[in-house]
């Protein structure tokens, strides 16, 4: 698994993350919305740490500096 994401692109995800993790604990966000937004903050999260995304895999995107 060859990594496809760079720094700005996991540090834009986990941001994205938090935000939706503090809405829906602070109920502006809520029922099937939430948890599908929940849902995928987790991905968001995962995929950070991972630092592979699968989805860009079919479109050959990778967001890594070109060394």
């Amino acid at each position: 698994m060859k990594k496809n994401m760079g720094t700005v692109d996991k540090v834009i995800r986990i941001l994205v993350a938090v935000v939706v993790v503090i809405l829906y604990f602070t109920n502006v966000i809520s029922g099937t919305l939430g948890i599908v937004l929940l849902a995928l903050s987790a991905v968001f999260v995962v995929t950070s740490i991972l630092g592979f995304c699968p989805l860009y895999l079919p479109f050959s995107i990778s967001t890594t500096k070109k060394s």
